[in-house]
């Protein structure tokens, strides 16, 4: 409202104490005093109505007042007088506590603004609204409404109306009567149809339509032509009207949360809109991966599908995880065997036992059973699927099929095969009639590779959870199931999980029923707990929204101390995006052996009757450029071994696709979302090359998870000139990496033979390693070459040592115990769930180029921003109660305390970027109180992170600290001196 620009304080009105709450014994008295020939009075934010009697009478003597500010109080009335203010231009009366709407508003004639929001039990309005036939202005949001008067639709003059968070169902008639409307707002409503009086209102320029049930769209949507702002965003919307391009004046258009699978011929038109979200959309065409790249893209991939015709090849993303040793790799060659090379499969069986049958097993369809049900959308379903090309996996990388010996009890010993390469990734066409490929990856169950293995968990994939019934006993639920489930869970929300138990020839047939049912129990009961959890947090934030924000911030012993009504609103809308994007875990658990030939058969039928399921994977029906198919196949030829590929070569394979140069960018950044090579555009090195040959890449990621001496040692002598002192040397060079994870870049060059054949390829490989987070060059100047010195590579992952030898600062004492006269700043993650696996090796690496005079242990991190020294610290949870933490801190002197917020402020901004590749992961943030810290107190009051994003309040200098009341915390010391960007606790 145009009174919140030019509103100012009033004499003697009641000023926030140091806590945060209001002084006592305050006069209820106000002093008006005229501004040339207009009044302003705000008297917002002053409990008024709660203890005391409430405006005071003389309020209607003051004739010539224009604005007045009555938000955020707790008046339950208005008094009568109020109507004789007839130069009343703009009022605000949002976030009290009227029961109806106040008469003497009805006869405010020359009123322009109207702020009725947040009065949650306002219920209706009159039908002599009609009366304040200048308003422009209507602010209605949050009152519960559930109809509105046709008086309402008099309201000629009225050009921006605000009605979001009610219960509308319809509009009234003589809606389109409102002809100078410019922006409407029916967000959080209940419209299940498009209401047409919207079309009728041809001077509208904002729309939001957010969060209500709207499934259809009019095709006369195109009559809004003044349109700027349109908001669709969790609705039913299936399909939009062609009619959309037409809207050429758009520039913001949110449609995410739907159910759109195609997007409209010449939707690239809408070359005006910048603000563009659809995410959570099944989309097939454009794919997913084109569409999120924005506009621009997505008219590129039209103009191409125009240029060729279309392409559909049916691939999607199948990944093996479990515990090492619990049959992936075994379970892999038997299933792509059973397919693939029939004779192998008449060995398999013909050298084994009778088959023991299928006793028990239930039949079904692939649809996601059990612990959530398959919504009628796949939400953000993309493929990263093709990571290979298609001549591997079939003839390099397939070992031959095993006959299994005739003695049941060889099983355990000789054909309990683990995958000792680690990660492994190859081609298997299920269907060949179909022409239904997956690309199989089947990731390490060595703890090792974490730092990697997040990398392909993506969505648009079926995941097969492999677990070793014979070796399964209840206890070890949580690190054989339960882990995994929260690990992919949280980088793969809504995720399809297929459970499959493998040696079940070793588990007698009673003993496998009870060891399949109580997987199926635990499953449930962990994913109860997780719900019951996010819904009680959704409860907490409602009850902290239903009070004032006043009463929030008038003591930091509240819930949610200080946190804005709009970081609640964040904070329940991402508890409820984990509510509603559960695993979908397939049931029941399946018994598999290779012994049992139908048992084989049956998990295969089940992986391709869930892969075809078109609401659970419509990726998989994708439609793409025929040119963009060709130029895939075309870099993955059998004659294209190099390890990477320059801009220039990928260029030339793109003529030959049909493609000229213009319009290869836009095929290659499909290809890379989609996981089908690496092209970083936005690089300043790496956008010359294509990075093509993904299998090589992988192989290279794997050496860099191997822990084994020996292994390292045998990569390193390989060549046969190497002399004694050299031997000796290279053994130096690999205790020195296993222990503290350095390497000089030479030696990596050696342990990478015969990846790398050239300088480049180690510099680019290098450049990629650093870009993925794996390592950072500890000796590269900022802004010189290393000039001929030997460049040595740090690898987070490998450091051992506890604690960083480095100068002690921490905690606000030196290792003497003296203290320092300074102020602690510390900025704590807590992950209740899950902490993500390999997240402190890579943000390791990501903080290094804000950091110098570095020190790293396995779990800390000192150094200094400047002059400033700042630590990270990662501390695994000490219980199964206990959360892990993430903490960064810094400290100064009180009067010098901005600096230890710019110091950190860059640290928590990599943090949370990193933190947004985690989309299901469930964590808080929390400022400690540095009171407490400098006491040294085990257990800091925290402060919420949400603060981070907010300006500090006006008046407050000090804050209670709850833990002890007696002291007192700097605001500066809660609050940084310019709000973050966003809250950190939001996604």
């Amino acid at each position: 409202m145009g009174l919140r620009k030019t509103c100012r304080p009033t004499a003697k009105r009641k000023m926030p104490t140091k806590d945060g709450g209001l002084g006592e014994g305050e006069v209820q008295e106000y002093t008006f005093f005229p501004r040339d020939l207009e009044m302003v009075l705000s008297l917002s934010h002053n409990e008024l109505g709660a203890e005391s009697p409430g405006l005071p009478p003389r309020l209607a003597e003051l004739a010539h007042l224009e604005e007045l500010d009555l938000s955020f109080n707790r008046l339950s009335r208005l008094p009568e007088g109020l109507g004789c203010l007839r130069h009343l231009r703009a009022l605000d009366i949002d976030h009290n506590l009227l029961p109806c709407f106040p008469a003497p508003l009805l006869e405010l004639a020359a009123l322009e603004e109207l702020d009725c929001s947040g009065n949650r039990h306002l219920g209706a309005l009159p039908e002599g609204i009609a009366a304040l036939c200048r308003l422009k202005i209507l602010w209605l949001s949050g009152t519960g409404l559930s109809a509105l008067p046709e008086g309402l639709c008099q309201l000629g003059a009225l050009e921006s109306l605000m009605l979001d968070g009610n219960q509308l169902r319809t509009l009234p008639a003589g809606f389109s009567g409102l002809q100078r409307l410019k922006m409407l707002n029916l967000s959080s409503n209940l419209l299940g149809e498009f209401p047409d009086a919207i079309l009728a209102l041809p001077g509208l320029e904002e729309l939001y339509l957010s969060r209500n049930q709207l499934a259809v769209l009019p095709p006369r949507l195109c009559q809004l032509r003044q349109l700027r702002t349109l908001w669709l965003d969790n609705n039913r919307i299936r399909y939009l009207p062609d009619s959309i391009v037409l809207l050429h004046n758009l520039e913001e258009l949110v449609l995410q949360g739907n159910q759109i699978a195609i997007l409209p011929e010449g939707f690239g038109q809408l070359s005006r809109v910048t603000l563009w979200k659809i995410k959570d959309n099944p989309l097939i065409q454009p794919p997913y991966e084109v569409c999120m790249k924005g506009i621009p893209y997505i008219a590129a991939y039209q103009q191409e599908l125009a240029h060729s015709q279309p392409a559909l090849k049916p691939r999607l993303k199948l990944v093996l995880m479990g515990l090492k040793d619990a049959g992936k790799t075994l379970l892999r060659r038997c299933l792509m065997e059973e397919d693939g090379q029939k004779e192998d499969a008449g060995n398999l069986e013909a050298g084994s036992a009778q088959p023991r049958g299928c006793p028990g097993q239930q039949q079904d369809s692939g649809r996601a059973v059990g612990y959530c049900a398959v919504p009628e959308d796949a939400s953000e379903r993309w493929d990263i699927c093709s990571h290979v090309p298609s001549h591997q996996g079939k003839g390099e990388r397939l070992c031959p099929a095993p006959s299994l010996p005739p003695d049941a009890s060889q099983v355990s010993s000789g054909l309990r095969l683990s995958g000792s390469k680690g990660i492994e990734v190859m081609d298997w066409t299920a269907d060949a009639e179909r022409g239904l490929t997956f690309i199989v990856y089947e990731l390490a169950g060595d703890p090792t590779y974490d730092v990697i293995q997040s990398f392909f968990l993506s969505p648009g994939a079926l995941y097969v959870l492999v677990v070793n019934l014979s070796a399964y006993v209840p206890q070890h639920f949580y690190p054989s199931v339960g882990y995994f489930l929260h690990w992919l869970g949280s980088k793969v929300p809504h995720a399809v999980v297929c459970m499959v138990g493998t040696h079940a020839d070793l588990c007698a047939e009673r003993e496998l029923e009870e060891k399949c049912l109580d997987i199926h129990h635990q499953i449930a009961q962990q994913e109860k707990r997780d719900a019951e959890g996010l819904q009680s947090l959704v409860q907490q934030v409602d009850e902290a929204l239903g009070q004032d924000f006043d009463l929030r911030c008038s003591s930091p012993h509240t819930a949610f101390y200080g946190v804005s009504d709009k970081n609640l609103r964040r904070k329940k809308a991402q508890f409820q995006y984990l509510l509603n994007h559960r695993p979908q875990i397939l049931s029941p658990v399946l018994p598999f052996s290779c012994w049992d030939h139908c048992q084989v058969r049956r998990l295969r039928d089940k992986l391709l009757s869930v892969a075809e399921h078109r609401d659970i994977f419509p990726n998989l029906h994708r439609v793409l450029p025929k040119s963009w198919q060709v130029l895939e196949e075309l870099h993955f030829q059998p004659q294209a071994q190099q390890l990477w590929l320059s801009w220039w070569d990928s260029a030339r394979l793109g003529l030959q696709a049909g493609l000229t140069e213009d319009r290869l960018q836009s095929a290659l950044s499909y290809l890379h979302e989609s996981g089908k090579l690496l092209y970083f555009e936005e690089h300043l090195t790496l956008r010359e090359y294509v990075f093509h040959n993904l299998p090589r890449l992988i192989d290279i990621l794997n050496v860099f998870c191997q822990r084994d001496a020996t292994v390292l040692l045998q990569k390193l002598l390989s060549d046969t000139h190497v002399d004694e002192l050299r031997a000796t040397q290279l053994h130096h060079y690999v205790e020195g990496f296993l222990l503290h994870g350095l390497l000089p870049a030479h030696v990596i060059r050696l342990l990478l033979k015969p990846h790398i054949q050239s300088r480049e390829d180690l510099q680019l490989i290098l450049e990629l390693l650093e870009k993925m987070g794996l390592c950072y060059c500890v000796n590269k100047p900022k802004s010189k070459p290393l000039n001929g010195a030997t460049a040595w590579y740090k690898f987070p992952c490998y450091v051992k040592n506890e604690v960083p030898h480095a100068e002690a600062w921490i905690n606000g004492a030196n290792l003497s115990g003296q203290s320092f006269v300074v102020e602690q700043l510390q900025i704590e993650y807590s992950f209740p769930f899950i902490f993500p696996p390999g997240l402190f090796a890579r943000y390791s690496v990501q903080i290094n180029s804000h950091v110098v005079q570095r020190s790293d242990g396995k779990y800390q991190i000192y150094a200094y921003r400047g002059k400033v020294p700042v630590v990270v610290s990662y501390r695994p949870a000490r219980g199964a109660l206990q959360p892990d933490t993430l903490s960064i801190a810094s400290h100064a002197s009180l009067p010098n305390i901005w600096t230890a917020w710019q110091a950190i402020t860059p640290l928590v901004e990599e943090l949370n970027v990193l933190l947004q590749e985690w989309p299901g992961l469930y964590y808080t943030v929390h400022v400690l109180c540095s009171k407490c810290l400098k006491r040294g107190s085990p257990n800091p009051h925290s402060f919420p992170g949400e603060l981070l994003s907010q300006p500090r309040p006006e008046g407050l200098t000090e804050i209670i600290c709850p833990k002890n009341g007696s002291e007192r915390v700097n605001v500066a010391l809660v609050y940084p001196p310019t709000p973050t960007v966003i809250s950190p606790c939001s996604k």
